[in-house]
Parts: structure tokens; C-alpha cells; sequence
């Protein structure tokens, strides 16, 4: 039984986990939460007790800590005593939080790949180069480590292995789909952390077609796709966490990942691009001084948590699976729908900051139980999905399936 948790970050995300721990305190236990800028983490915990979030009286604190330095997040750890750790700051700091949680022999989960600033989109499969290179060392510490626990990647990765159990004989293909059809009223934002945000649409796309890793470029491939609530939607490919992992579990199927974007997002982000403002290296003004392009960008740019209040509009995220079922053809689409309105009202974040901040919180229920407290590292299709996917139902995260037998909640 695992209790206390040390949220790492202080953003749009790390606020939807630090309420919906909140929510379930009494299994959790003591909270924390750590930034950078301390201050950043306070107004998190302010906006927790304004929402009167917290089940029981407990304690919630804010800490500064650098997360590029693994002695000094294994000393918060040690500080905290806290068991969860779950990482939602920027995937720049994913290795020594990972190596912190390590040594100190705490559990560990994050929402994506770890990032190195100065490479993009790299080789695939991209977990290879960083997160599974630990998978020995978590197994011979005991170390539940719990990787790209958000939305997507995290709950569709569930999806999968639930269709894989559930509802195929094989798997041909699996399409995950991400539409936004929310509106920010803004003339230009990412949901995300531009820079991170960015970076993944500015080098090769990679999917996992025809038993090989296929390259395409960024809007290069579109495709119009008919989903429930937000209704025809274009997306495109793009290169994404899940498919990296997927594709060592499905290496028969074509996993492929789809973004909705609109011609505006298109255009501005194409002008950027062309212009060099979304390089990741260095360049020097007139004046001598040097500067990064995309940080520049990042810092002319709203910031993702300030979209939050006038958001509105519905996403819609989800799996398309074909493939064999006793013989004949099936084709299953297994999805969610959150709405930005209804998210900001619970949390005081948007609908896409929500989608991906509630599955942490569930997998953290699920590691202080005991169920996903596996002490190896693991990718979500490696855990049994039903009891996550019973959970999120709960917290405010319904996953839904439509069939031959019609549209309906999924649960077990």
C-alpha cells in the first residue's frame, strides 16, 4: 500500500492533478507539489482550497525544485516522504525525475517521452533512446514506473489492449484519432506548451505501417474521419508517443495517430516554420545577442492556462480498430468526449488539460491499492486496462464504444 504523492510541475495539466488528488486524498494521502517557481505551485494549491477540492483535511505543500537534477528531486522525495511521484512537468526532465525515483524507490509515472532540447522528433522506437534503457534497472529495485499516462498516450494505449482482450482475434489496424473542436476565442495558442507542442510537428512523422516504420512529413497525409458529437472532422498525421510503444506490442497491426487542425492553425504554423521561428538552435540578432526561435515564440504566445476560462466547445479523442473477430471483419471505435466548459467549472483548466490529468490520478489509485503496482517499468498496454478504465468513468473521464451493437458506455 503506497500513500503521499509529489506532483512535479505547475502547469495547466499538473493543475488538474493536483485537484483531482485532492478529490481522493483519503486514499492518496499527504499532497505536493513542486515547480520551479514555487509560487506557481502555490496558486495551484490556492485554487484547490478555493474549490474546497480536498476530501478530508490533509496536508497539501508547495516546494521550488529543479527537476534537470536528480539530487535535488530524490531529496524532495526523501523530504516528503512520498511514494507516487507523478511527473507532468516538461518531458525535458523526464530522466532524472525517472533516476530520482529510482534511487529513492518510489513509484513513477509520466505523460509522455522524454525529450532531449536539442533533438526532435528522434528515431523510432523513440522510448528506446531514454525511458526503456531503465526498464533493468526499475525491475531489480522493485520500481513501478508507469510511462505516458495521460490521455493520449496513456488511456488509448488501455483501449487497445482492450479491444486486443475483449473484442478482436487479431488486430489489422489501430488509428487514434484526436480532434479539438473547442474554440479559445484567441487569434493563435497551443493547448500545450508551444515549445513542446511544436517540436512534435516539426520534424518527421513516423507511423508503423506494413510491419516497418513509414516517414511522411507534417500535413503531409489528411483524411476526413466521421466521429460522435464533433462530427466530420479532418485530421492529419502525425508522429506521436503511443505509436512508438503500440508498435512493439501490435507489430502485425498499422498503428497510426491523426490531429485535427484547422486551415488557420495550418497557415500560421507554416509561416513559422518557413521562417525559421520554430528552430530549436540558436541564432544571434544584429546586436550580438543570442537567441532560440521557438523559445521566442513560446514567449510572445498565450499561455495554455490562461485559455481556460473562455474555452468552449467539446474534444473528442479515439480509437479506430479493425481487424478479426471469429472469422469476419470488425471495426470497433472506442472514444471519450470532454467538454472545455464543464472541465474549467471542476478544475479551473480546459478540456485538454483535463483529459490528460485525470488518468495520472487514477493510475495513482491503482498503484496505492496495489493493482498497477507492478515494481517494473511499463507502458499502459502492459497493464490490465479494466480497472482504469472503471475509474476514469468515475472521475469524470467515460470511455464509450461504438459497434455493430450500437453506442454505449464501456465498463467492467
Amino acid at each position: 500500500m503506497k500513500r503521499n504523492v509529489l506532483i512535479i510541475g505547475a502547469g495547466g495539466v499538473a493543475q488538474v492533478v493536483a485537484h483531482k488528488c485532492a478529490q481522493v486524498n483519503d486514499r492518496l494521502g499527504d499532497l505536493h507539489i513542486a515547480s520551479r517557481t514555487k509560487a506557481k505551485a502555490e496558486a495551484i494549491i490556492d485554487g484547490v482550497n478555493a474549490k474546497g477540492a480536498m476530501k478530508v483535511p490533509s496536508v497539501f505543500r508547495a516546494h521550488a525544485v529543479n527537476a534537470l537534477s536528480t539530487a535535488e528531486v530524490a531529496g524532495l522525495i526523501r523530504q516528503t516522504g512520498a511514494q507516487i511521484v507523478i511527473n507532468v512537468g516538461s518531458s525535458f526532465v523526464n530522466m532524472t525525475v525517472l533516476e530520482a525515483c529510482i534511487e529513492t524507490g518510489v513509484a513513477y509515472m509520466d505523460t509522455a517521452i522524454h525529450e532531449d532540447p536539442a533533438k526532435i522528433c528522434e528515431t523510432p522506437p523513440w522510448y528506446g533512446n531514454y525511458e526503456w534503457q531503465r526498464r533493468d534497472r526499475c525491475k531489480a529495485a522493485g520500481v513501478t514506473a508507469i510511462l505516458g499516462i495521460g490521455f493520449d498516450p496513456g488511456v488509448v494505449n488501455a483501449w487497445a489492449r482492450v479491444a486486443e482482450e475483449d473484442y478482436f482475434d487479431r488486430i489489422d489496424s489501430i488509428d487514434i484519432v484526436d480532434i479539438n473542436a473547442g474554440s479559445h476565442g484567441k487569434y493563435f495558442a497551443t493547448n500545450f506548451d508551444p515549445e513542446i507542442n511544436f517540436r512534435e510537428f516539426t520534424g518527421t512523422v513516423y507511423s508503423w505501417q506494413k510491419g516497418a516504420w513509414q516517414e511522411n512529413t507534417m500535413f503531409e497525409v489528411g483524411q476526413t474521419w466521421t466521429l460522435p458529437v464533433v462530427g466530420d472532422q479532418k485530421a492529419y498525421l502525425t508522429g506521436h508517443d503511443e505509436v512508438h510503444s503500440l508498435s512493439a506490442r501490435y507489430p502485425q497491426a498499422d498503428v497510426r495517430f491523426w490531429m485535427g487542425f484547422g486551415d488557420h492553425y495550418i497557415n500560421v504554423f507554416t509561416v513559422l516554420k518557413n521562417l525559421g521561428l520554430l528552430s530549436e538552435k540558436p541564432v544571434k540578432t544584429a546586436e550580438g545577442q543570442e537567441v532560440i526561435p521557438l523559445k521566442l515564440v513560446k514567449a510572445v504566445l498565450p499561455d495554455p492556462a490562461s485559455l481556460a476560462p473562455t474555452y468552449t466547445g467539446k474534444t473528442c479523442i479515439g480509437d479506430v480498430i479493425k481487424g478479426v473477430k471469429d472469422g469476419h471483419p470488425r471495426e470497433v471505435l472506442i472514444y471519450n468526449v470532454a467538454d472545455h466548459k464543464e472541465a474549467y467549472e471542476e478544475v479551473g483548466s480546459q478540456g485538454i488539460s483535463y483529459t490528460a490529468g485525470v488518468p495520472p490520478v487514477a493510475a495513482a489509485l491503482l498503484i496505492a491499492d496495489g493493482t498497477w503496482d507492478v515494481g517494473i517499468m511499463a507502458n499502459v498496454e502492459e497493464l490490465d486496462p479494466k480497472p482504469f478504465i472503471n475509474l476514469l468513468n468515475q472521475m469524470g473521464l467515460p470511455t464509450r464504444i461504438k459497434d455493430e451493437n450500437g453506442d454505449r458506455l464501456l465498463s467492467f
